[in-house]
């Protein structure tokens, strides 16, 4: 019951929001976890600001996008660096 939960979450997940987002200028290190953290402060234009609409329930999805953001760390410092590791999503 609690995997069917998380992934029923997970598209709203505030990390893979901002890794689906693909703005140019937009925060990548940290980016789903800036965006809750944005969200919570009463951030007024997420989408201008890193390309897509902030979570509703930021305070709930923070724990996670800090978890995940920080397992993909090492390809989002390499994405900010502008090197290209190869790595492409999708089937």
């Amino acid at each position: 019951m609690a995997c069917l939960l998380l992934v029923s979450l997970l598209p709203g997940c505030a990390t893979v929001a901002t890794l689906d987002a693909a703005k140019p200028d937009a925060p990548v290190v940290y980016a789903g976890t800036r965006l809750d953290l944005y969200a919570l402060k009463g951030g007024c234009c997420a989408v201008e600001r890193f390309g897509t609409e902030a979570p509703h329930y930021a305070a709930l999805d923070l724990p996670a996008s800090l978890l995940l953001d920080t397992l993909l760390l090492p390809f989002s410092c390499a994405a900010a660096l502008g090197l290209n590791l190869g790595v492409s999503g999708g089937l």
